[in-house]
């Protein structure tokens, strides 16, 4: 056998090595389904499953959310300074275990640039370690422009541990200027005619 015909047997080899290799990574994918609907490894799995009397694309409901229970969410602003603070609704009702967004309403009505931060509190106390914020703009400090207006999401879910003597939660944030707002102390000056004690 001369160099090209061992060439071509290699090249040969090489391709169909190629093509076995190529159809084995194709096939992964049915074969791994397969195997993890078999075993139940992959919890993804699960919801691709038909369920018999629903359809293959029914939205399946939230089981986390309590509907057997509702509670008032109050909405509270409170602007520390010259400024327009305030939510776009005073309170709304919801299910625990249910994500709620709110928005609020800034404006800065000075003739400056200020920069300024919110701070929550709530009431009933025992609420807070149950009402969860997702997304706040309590979590940053803002800069806005003289006149600029602004509005911002709070997202949160409560949680359905909440005791269930809790019906109304009161979510309070007090908006105030941080930095150069606040001006500093005065200075105490010894002047040369001053007497020493």
């Amino acid at each position: 056998m001369n160099l090209r015909g061992a060439n071509l047997q290699m090249l040969g080899k090489l391709a169909v090595i190629a093509v076995g290799m190529f159809g084995f990574g194709y096939a992964l994918i049915p074969i791994y389904k397969h195997i993890c609907e078999i075993t139940g490894i992959n919890i993804l799995a699960l919801s691709e499953r038909d369920i018999p009397g629903q359809s293959a694309r029914a939205n399946v409901a939230n089981t986390q959310v309590d509907t057997t229970r509702t509670i008032t969410v109050e909405f509270d602003a409170n602007a520390r300074g010259p400024w327009e603070f305030k939510p776009e609704k005073r309170s709304i009702q919801v299910h625990p275990g249910e994500l709620t967004t709110v928005m609020y309403e800034f404006q800065n009505v000075q003739n400056r640039t200020m920069a300024a931060q919110a701070i929550p509190s709530y009431a009933p106390k025992q609420a807070a370690s149950h009402f969860n914020k997702l997304e706040c703009f309590c979590f940053n400090q803002y800069t806005l422009a003289p006149g600029e207006k602004k509005q911002w999401p709070v997202a949160f879910v409560i949680d359905p541990k909440l005791s269930k003597d809790v019906t109304t939660i009161t979510l309070s944030y007090t908006f105030f200027e941080v930095g150069s707002g606040i001006p500093p102390a005065p200075v105490a000056q010894t002047g040369k005619g001053s007497a020493a004690l």
